[in-house]
């Protein structure tokens, strides 16, 4: 059974010191962003090939901007598109490129200019069958099941999205044939050749028209069919409808809104889409903390609406534009910190996946928390700890030797029942989903689970805070070594270890991390704005947390200035 319906939107009730003070409210239409002006100065607006700020840079997630500051406009979309091509063409990829979008304003024309690049060059696009929204994952899932027979002609892939960013913003991601993020490697390769293509005016970029694009050289595939044809392969639905779980899906405006409904329907499940609508101004959104409409399940402010809701619902979940992350609202515990759910699921999969291989280990990034670590210590596995980016899972998703790969911002993919590759990206509806297979299975929601892995491990305080820094310090602290470190301790606890690369695999953190026996903190530059992070985390409680946040800011300053 499915149910559509429209929610009113409820004042959140937070601290404003805190936050921006509508942070939590509805968005007003003095919020809303001109589509009509965006989408105009996608075509018309020039960047500046010599300005940094107007220039392709792929972060972790693809090139991110906005075609208002000239940051996403169809020239960087020519010049990315042609670099692909190229990329694709030294590394041996005949195949066809998967072709997917979310539903920001900029995703549809920018779909549309690498369609026209993609056609000029003769590489075949696949694009959905119903001319709809595709989720990252769903993109992901199609790429693996493309290659997995080993095809000569291996595909890849191209997702527009700027995942959860406000719509004001576009977004561009590479998926190699192994189906996930692309590493830097391939990405500082297309960037560069991006950039080399917009300083020469284009003239080496290919293009034909839309019309002609789209009569020889598509192919037409049933995303949404094909990933949900195959979600019982990695998910117990059986449970699900058994149990009656009632599940509240909040597609918040993105590109789950017809899988989510299809899901309910197809699976017999009593699952009710909270939100169907899809509006390129995202007016039925809560601000988020800081008053911009942002699509973030992990935000209590952009999920405002769904948590005041809770109580119609056995579990709720809200997902992003692109459905590759997740949030988790229960009755009981409201809105779920990710790394809790993390700890949650990974405690829950790793006893049901009866296929799985034991040597299978568990993948987290270096600022996920250590509850995961005490948990999975306890299972008998090995923890895989990673560089921030959901790239590092990539290799061990694919290969099945990671069964379990989670980061704190809300992204997560596992394995298939029989320990083979499901996603190699984030997947979203995934997570939404197991939630409701673990409410199902042993009785209690997600959040009453965590309280007793709690009981049983201790309670961790985690933050993130941010300090100001300059392009120059944010460099230096990038290429750290573990000798800046001098002092002995933390917040009255001995330093088990300074590390400035990654546990699991050895890459660079890209900044530091500083650990004892209970706490940790981790510090790294931003990629897009002046200023670096501190993640910390300890079991001592909130003010044990605060002395290791003073200690680490303290530290990293000295770092940062060449002190000792």
């Amino acid at each position: 059974m499915i149910l559509m319906t429209s929610r009113a939107q409820p004042t959140w009730k937070g601290d404003p010191s805190m936050a921006h003070d509508r942070a939590g409210r509805p968005a007003r239409p003095t919020d809303l962003e001109d589509i009509a002006h965006l989408v105009t100065a996608y075509y018309s607006q020039i960047p500046d090939p010599m300005d940094p700020a107007q220039q392709v840079v792929f972060g972790t997630s693809g090139h991110r901007g906005s075609s208002l500051d000239s940051a996403f406009n169809e020239a960087h979309i020519l010049a990315i598109t042609q670099a692909i091509v190229e990329y694709r063409a030294t590394r041996g990829i005949t195949g066809p490129v998967y072709l997917a979008r979310d539903t920001h304003a900029l995703s549809e024309p920018a779909w549309t200019t690498a369609l026209e690049v993609l056609a000029a060059n003769d590489v075949t696009a696949v694009i959905d069958a119903r001319d709809r929204y595709t989720p990252t994952p769903a993109l992901s899932h199609a790429v693996l099941r493309h290659n997995t027979n080993g095809t000569r002609h291996q595909a890849d892939g191209i997702v527009v999205t700027p995942s959860h960013n406000p719509p004001r913003d576009g977004g561009f991601k590479y998926n190699p044939p192994h189906g996930g993020p692309a590493d830097t490697v391939a990405t500082d390769a297309i960037a560069a050749r991006a950039n080399e293509l917009l300083r020469t005016g284009l003239s080496e970029v290919k293009r034909t028209t839309l019309q002609h694009a789209l009569a020889t050289c598509v192919q037409r595939y049933d995303y949404l069919d094909h990933y949900i044809a195959d979600l019982p392969n990695v998910l117990n639905l059986d449970a699900i409808r058994g149990a009656g779980i009632r599940l509240g899906a909040d597609p918040m405006g993105g590109a789950s809104v017809d899988y989510w409904e299809e899901i309910g329907q197809r699976y017999d499940l009593e699952l009710e889409v909270v939100n169907p609508f899809v509006d390129p101004t995202w007016r039925f959104m809560t601000l988020d903390s800081d008053g911009k409409i942002r699509m973030d399940p992990s935000s209590r402010y952009a999920m405002a609406a769904l948590v005041a809701i809770k109580d119609d619902y056995d579990i709720s979940t809200g997902n992003d534009a692109d459905a590759d992350r997740h949030g988790i609202v229960t009755p009981d515990g409201g809105l779920m910190n990710p790394n809790h759910f993390l700890a949650v699921a990974i405690e829950y999969l790793v006893a049901n996946r009866i296929g799985w291989d034991a040597l299978t280990k568990i993948g987290k990034t270096v600022v996920t928390s250590s509850m995961i670590d005490r948990v999975v210590g306890v299972l008998g596995r090995d923890v895989h700890e990673v560089p921030v980016g959901f790239k590092w899972f990539v290799p061990g998703l694919f290969s099945g030797s990671l069964a379990f790969g989670g980061e704190e911002s809300a992204g997560a993919s596992f394995l298939r029942m029989d320990g083979t590759v499901w996603t190699t990206d984030k997947d979203g509806i995934l997570l939404a989903l197991l939630a409701a297979e673990i409410a199902a299975c042993t009785g209690q929601t997600p959040s009453a689970r965590y309280v007793e892995l709690e009981r049983r491990y201790g309670s961790p305080a985690y933050a993130r805070i941010d300090a100001a820094a300059t392009a120059e310090q944010k460099a230096r602290l990038a290429r750290l070594t573990p000798d800046v470190i001098t002092t002995e301790e933390i917040a009255g606890e001995p330093i088990t270890a300074v590390l400035t690369r990654a546990r699991g695999n050895g890459a660079p953190l890209g900044g530091l991390k500083v650990t004892t026996e209970n706490a940790w903190f981790a510090a790294r530059p931003s990629g897009t704005e002046d200023k670096y992070k501190i993640y910390a985390e300890s079991f001592h409680g909130s003010e044990h947390l605060a002395q290791v946040q003073a200690a680490a800011e303290e530290m990293v300053g000295k770092a940062l200035t060449g002190e000792r």
